[in-house]
């Protein structure tokens, strides 16, 4: 939340209720509903419901007299192609064209920390140690009793009666395997002892592929970088899938045209179409026993032609968004998508994977679930299976990708682990 691009984006109730399908009952959308609305001080819609007014996070839509010229065009052609309109996209049943809410109140992010750490910071038994790096948990038999621990060069053991890891997505399985803890023959590879064969450590990575479509503005044109640069989005349901809201397209006004990123770039703007909730999942694996070293990323995207066919539907509908009038009156046309891009599948196909990129949204590598997943590395409690005194409680968690930029989420699992923490889910 200090680096993210600030849109509170909640995901889809069906999302929750999938995972509480697979055996995390704790997590059913209407389980985590009040989660959702305690963190959250929604100023536009705060007083309905299902969201919350009274939260640490403050979260708003810019009215449209704020959109950038591309958002408003955006909206209106989006509109005309018969998507509807959708005033809050984190409404229960929303889908269709609005405004996004963004944790950004006053020209101010509302970042975790300021909103959760902060007024924390103060308690007797809260301390903060900056720049220290984490080697591994230490175990007495199969209970985590401390972390080995880097600071100004030096390492020091610290003992505690539970770790809770919250290093997210990479950095989360990245220590449980430096720790012992993940797929045993490849921890014996590295030489590394193992505590707890969990082969689903690093596994199930799980993203939203996305392609940036770039677009030249007309000369006159000018983006007033004072304004918001993301206000609005489109959620929809591919055609012929069974995932409802598996699709967005969001359009962005602060990315230079064909990436220059000079002193005085060309005027341009972005759509940017993402696969919300793709069937494909890549893996992370150590590269060696030194922790300061990165684990190497194979995210494996579009590698389902399932993934590949809703991708190429969404590419095509920028293309004929772009086509608006309200679109060619601001713009000269997509400047790294051509016609000759979309003329067969297999040539939109090689355009996809030359233009993929991550959305940030990475999840799933220490995937919740039952013991008889074989996947599963946590309990619907955040405890790592076979061991005690330990926990995950970060994005890496989610047994699948949300079908929403991960920023909600992730507080949302704070809250929830945090509350089986007070009730005291060890004895559950």
């Amino acid at each position: 939340t200090a680096v993210n691009a600030m849109i509170f984006l909640r995901g889809e109730t069906a999302d929750f209720d999938s995972w509480a399908a697979a055996g995390n009952d704790r997590w059913r959308w209407q389980e985590v509903l009040p989660a959702h609305c305690r963190l959250e001080r929604d100023l536009d819609y705060g007083h309905l419901d299902y969201h919350g007014d009274r939260g640490p996070i403050p979260a708003q839509r810019f009215p449209r007299d704020e959109w950038a010229p591309d958002h408003a065009a955006f909206y209106d052609a989006c509109r005309a192609a018969g998507f509807a309109d959708c005033p809050d996209h984190n409404a229960p049943g929303s889908t269709g064209v609005g405004p996004l809410a963004h944790n950004n109140v006053n020209g101010i992010r509302w970042s975790t920390s300021l909103g959760y750490l902060a007024p924390a910071r103060q308690r007797a038994n809260l301390a903060i140690q900056a720049d220290t790096l984490v080697h591994k948990v230490l175990f007495a038999g199969n209970r985590g009793v401390g972390v080995l621990a880097e600071h100004g060069g030096q390492l020091n053991t610290i003992h505690a009666d539970e770790i809770i890891v919250s290093g997210g997505t990479i950095a989360s399985p990245h220590l449980l395997l430096h720790s012992g803890i993940g797929p045993a023959d490849d921890l014996r590879r590295l030489g590394i002892p193992v505590v707890q064969d969990l082969p689903g450590v690093g596994k199930n990575l799980r993203d939203h592929p996305q392609t940036p479509i770039h677009v030249h503005t007309n000369p006159e044109i000018v983006n007033d970088w004072r304004i918001p640069r993301l206000n609005t989005a489109l959620r929809y349901t591919a055609t012929g899938s069974h995932l409802r809201n598996d699709m967005i397209l969001i359009p962005a006004s602060n990315d230079a045209a064909e990436g220059d990123y000079s002193d005085n770039p060309p005027v341009g703007f972005q759509v940017t179409p993402a696969l919300y909730l793709a069937v494909g999942a890549g893996s992370l694996h150590l590269t060696s026993t030194d922790p300061h070293v990165q684990p190497a990323l194979d995210y494996n995207y579009f590698a389902e032609e399932f993934d590949r066919s809703r991708h190429r539907e969404a590419v095509r509908l920028v293309a004929e968004l772009l086509d608006h009038p309200a679109y060619r009156a601001i713009s000269t046309g997509a400047v790294n998508l051509t016609k000759d891009d979309l003329a067969t599948d297999a040539a939109l196909d090689a355009w996809i994977l030359r233009n993929a990129t991550t959305s940030h949204h990475s999840s799933s590598t220490c995937k919740m679930g039952p013991a008889s997943d074989p996947l599963a590395v946590v309990d619907q409690f955040g405890r790592v299976h076979g061991l005690e005194g330990v926990r995950v409680a970060d994005a890496s968690i989610m047994p699948d990708c949300v079908r929403a930029n991960t920023n909600v989420t992730a507080m949302v699992i704070g809250e929830v682990i945090t509350s089986l923490i007070r009730q005291g889910s060890y004895h559950d």
